[in-house]
This record gives structure tokens, sequence and C-alpha cells, in this order.
């Protein structure tokens, strides 16, 4: 999700500034939305060291519900998976893939040698060659 993306990456101390990073991006938001976005991603306001406070993740989040917000992520933007030999592709919406690649990644599935993310498009490199159409029918059961 690229609101995970710009608060790693940049200070941002409001929801003003947020919108504003995502604009830049061409995501389009009102302030409604970044609200919800915030709510949903359980973000936190944390000091920076220099009497001013940023977004971020809750450092305690456990990992069951880590886990449960990348399922939740990959369920609502993939839009499709295909495979051949020891590749599978995933699509999502734009924008997404950084994240979906993410979620792919913290399912820790030993059959998963890894994953390259595009804009809108996951590699994901299976271990093995035979073992590509089980991987791609797990992730496809995610959906």
């Amino acid at each position: 999700m690229r609101i995970l993306e710009i608060i790693h990456e940049r200070v941002v101390e409001t929801q003003d500034e947020l919108a504003q990073h995502l604009g830049e991006q061409g995501i389009r938001v009102t302030q409604a939305t970044v609200s919800r976005d915030i709510k949903e991603l359980r973000l936190l306001k944390v000091p920076c060291g220099d009497g001013r406070y940023r977004y971020a993740l809750p450092v305690d989040q456990t990992a069951g519900a880590q886990a449960e917000r990348m399922r939740r992520i990959f369920r609502e933007s993939v839009v499709s998976i295909d495979c051949s030999e020891n590749l599978i592709i995933v699509r999502s919406m734009s924008g997404a893939a950084a994240a979906v690649g993410e979620a792919v990644d913290g399912l820790h599935w030993p059959e998963v040698l890894g994953t390259v993310a595009g804009d809108n498009t996951v590699l994901v490199v299976a271990r093995r060659r035979d073992g590509a159409g089980r991987l791609a029918e797990r992730l496809r059961a995610l959906m």
C-alpha cells in the first residue's frame, strides 16, 4: 500500500501531508479517505525526537494481527494469478504490487523462493517447478 511506503520513506505529520504525497503519486484522495485508511492501518503518531510527531505502524503489533492485515491487503488488491514453470504472476490493482509482494513474503511459506514487485504485478518465484501449481492455488485461496 502506498501509504505504508510513504510513511516509511518520509516524515509525515498530518493527514493533509499524507494526502499531498499521495496526490504527487497520482492518487487523489479526500481527507475522509486518508482518515479511514489511517484508522484501518492502525497508524499511530510517534515522536520523531525533535519535538515533532509522525505517522508510523505500531511497534507492538502481534504477528497474528500483521498476518491477517497482509491477507486482507492481498485479498482486496489481487486481480489475477497465473503460473508457468516455477514462476507465478500475481496481478494487482495499480500501485498495490509492493504491498501484495510484502504480503506474500510475510506468509513465510517455504515453497516461495522470493518475490519481485512492480506497480501492478508481482513475480513470485517458486522454489520448485513441480510445486508452482500448488503454490498458485494456495495464493488463489487467499483471494
